[in-house]
């Protein structure tokens, strides 16, 4: 039966043939699949291509300079992942997620190649990405990598510009368990491009991407003084971001006069699942999608600011993350850690619903913040929602 016969609740069951979409445990490196699943779609390329690499905060970055971009007029794709409730999440134009029409479409004839050349998920929803956009005709494409650079789904098509967030320890089963290689391996994301741009680095990790691209720039802070995406990390982010958005402003694809608005629309971004917060009934949840020390030594500086303490903090990770080397940097914001298992933890439950069940039973007014992925987030979100109206 052809896709285009199938009912839209059928896209999960396609999607689950070449992975899980909040995971990333598929990744398969290279380039030449991707060069294959892209050889008969003859995509347009945009005006205007970035590519965004780097440990945390890319996320927050590409929907800044998405938003900084689409409010001077211009079509903007976003490609980001993971996504928190649908795979459609990933893929956005003008921040409007794809339909499920669309994506449909685009699966009819993407799946059949996918399946035959053993394509992993991540390069399927590149692809998925890269078709849409194409068929749209957007104006600028904002790329998020995957896993490193140099051999990410998302560096197998060319760029004008690449952007280098914060740079730590993550995903060392296929970058390498040394900084050193880490970064060498994210410096990739610079190939090609007329402009490279990264945030403040370690002197060790910053001396690598310039060997990678000499004329790299390196952001200073900006002044965001009022921002709608919390977190005191999230002044770089949009940093980041305004930089970058300057820096187009200079090639003369975009007017000057565009400038405060765009940094408007920076200040004005909403993140989701970054410190994202919840009220339920009484109690105050803030959620964020940090599964590694790097990213939640970025929160610190803000917990005391949300909540002093936190009645409690929930550590809730995928199966193949580890947040136990950050328990003794949260213990002086919370009362109490609360986990799966363990003696780490100072209460226990089985499950993220399990342990806001039943920690809300015993201090409904509580302030708490969840960390550990985005399957904790759209986890955690979902039971909110759901029992929100016993609350």
């Amino acid at each position: 039966m052809h896709l285009k016969n199938r009912k839209p609740d059928d896209i999960a069951s396609w999607l689950e043939q070449l992975g899980q979409p909040s995971a990333d445990r598929d990744y398969k490196p290279g380039h030449q699949r991707m060069h294959d699943l892209l050889a008969s779609f003859n995509l347009k390329r945009p005006p205007f291509r970035i590519r965004i690499a780097g440990t945390n905060g890319k996320g927050s970055t590409a929907f800044m300079l998405a938003n900084a971009l689409q409010s001077c007029g211009l079509n903007i794709g976003l490609y980001t992942s993971p996504h928190i409730h649908r795979f459609n999440e990933r893929i956005r134009i003008n921040g409007e997620p794809l339909s499920d029409s669309d994506l449909l479409n685009i699966m009819e004839e993407l799946m059949p190649v996918a399946l035959e050349i053993g394509a992993s998920y991540f390069e399927v929803a590149t692809a998925l990405a890269l078709k849409h956009f194409s068929d749209s005709e957007v104006d600028v494409e904002i790329l998020e990598a995957g896993v490193g650079a140099r051999l990410d789904a998302t560096t197998a098509v060319d760029a004008d510009m690449a952007l280098i967030t914060p740079i730590g320890l993550d995903h060392q089963l296929w970058l390498g368990d040394r900084l050193a290689d880490i970064a060498n391996e994210k410096a990739y994301v610079t190939a090609g491009c007329r402009f490279a741009i990264t945030a403040p680095q370690t002197s060790e990790v910053a001396s690598i991407l310039i060997n990678h691209y000499q004329q790299l720039q390196t952001i200073e802070a900006c002044d965001f003084s009022s921002m709608q995406t919390i977190g005191a990390h999230q002044i770089q982010n949009a940093s980041l971001a305004w930089e970058a958005f300057q820096k187009i402003v200079s090639t003369g694809f975009i007017s000057p006069d565009m400038l405060d608005r765009a940094k408007a629309a920076i200040q004005e971004t909403s993140v989701p699942g970054r410190l994202q917060k919840v009220v339920f009934g009484e109690a105050s949840i803030w959620l964020d999608a940090a599964h590694n020390a790097h990213a939640v030594g970025a929160l610190l500086p803000t917990l005391s600011e949300l909540a002093n303490p936190f009645d409690g903090i929930f550590i809730y990770t995928r199966e193949d993350r580890d947040l136990s080397d950050s328990i003794d940097l949260l213990r002086p914001f919370t009362e109490r850690v609360i986990g799966e298992s363990g003696d780490i933890f100072d209460e226990t439950y089985p499950t993220i619903e399990a342990a806001l069940e039943g920690r809300l039973k015993v201090e409904p007014q509580g302030d708490y913040l969840i960390l550990g992925s985005f399957i904790t987030v759209a986890a955690a979100l979902d039971w909110l929602k759901d029992n929100h109206s016993s609350s």
